[in-house]
């Protein structure tokens, strides 16, 4: 799961945030499975060289939202999938596509234009 994610410690949104998105759309897109263990708060912090409450912030918040399930002395896993999971798979696009979006506008890039690059990194 960790080799899907990616921390940029440079980005306008805090760590916390980019954990919190990024494990949202694996779950999501299918990437990690309902029932799977996500690894230790302090793995993922490690793995990533930041501050293990940044981490558990962002499962806390994962928790509280019905995508993680905690138990008191077992591993995290993600919960079994509901409406408001296979909802937000297009939510979370649209987001990214309206970024893309207004990215071209700024380009004056056509919409013919954007449509077949975004064909062409499909297929890479």
């Amino acid at each position: 799961m960790l080799e899907f994610i990616n921390v940029n410690p440079n980005s306008g949104d805090p760590i916390y945030k980019q954990l919190h998105e990024q494990i949202v759309r694996l779950i999501v897109g299918g990437q990690i499975a309902a029932g799977e263990e996500l690894p230790s708060v302090r793995k993922i912090a490690d793995h990533f060289a930041v501050n293990p409450m940044t981490v558990s912030r962002a499962i806390g918040q994962l928790v509280d939202q019905g995508w993680l399930e905690r138990r008191r002395g077992q591993a995290t896993r993600v919960a079994q999938k509901t409406t408001q999971q296979t909802d937000q798979q297009e939510s979370l696009l649209f987001k990214a596509i309206d970024q893309l979006i207004q990215q071209a506008k700024q380009l004056d890039v056509p919409q013919a234009t954007l449509t077949e690059l975004i064909k062409k990194r499909w297929e890479l």
